[in-house]
């Protein structure tokens, strides 16, 4: 329980940083994601695809909660909130599972992502 818990602050505050190259090293050099409607392989294209997110998702800010765990899975559920350019905020609802190597690193990352126009004043985050 302690080190699931301390897995998921971890990604949490990695993912908070909105800094690519440190959100990566979390993961195996050949890890498989599907995130929403796109498949990405590897750690090269786990950073392009967060710097093409961040540039969209402005101001980001991301909390996760530990859902559940077992031996090297673990299933995650998690809110951020973030405004287009035009300045339309959301609140983006989602669940990941998450599957780990031997040595601690997230070989397999599953996530399905809804969003939900907000207003400004109905932040939370």
């Amino acid at each position: 329980m302690e080190t699931a818990s301390q897995k998921v602050q971890a990604a949490e505050d990695a993912w908070n940083t909105r800094d690519p190259e440190k959100v990566s090293l979390a993961y195996t050099i050949d890890s498989e994601w599907r995130n929403r409607t796109d498949f990405i392989n590897g750690r090269e294209e786990i950073k392009a695809f967060l710097a093409r997110k961040w540039e969209k998702e402005l101001d980001y800010k991301l909390k996760k909660e530990l859902w559940g765990f077992r031996e090297n899975r673990m299933a995650v559920r998690f809110e951020y909130e973030w405004h287009d350019e035009a300045g339309q905020w959301y609140r983006s609802y989602g669940n990941e599972l998450w599957e780990f190597d031997e040595n601690g690193y997230m070989q397999k990352r599953f996530a399905s992502i809804n969003d939900m126009p907000i207003a400004e004043t109905d932040r939370k985050l």
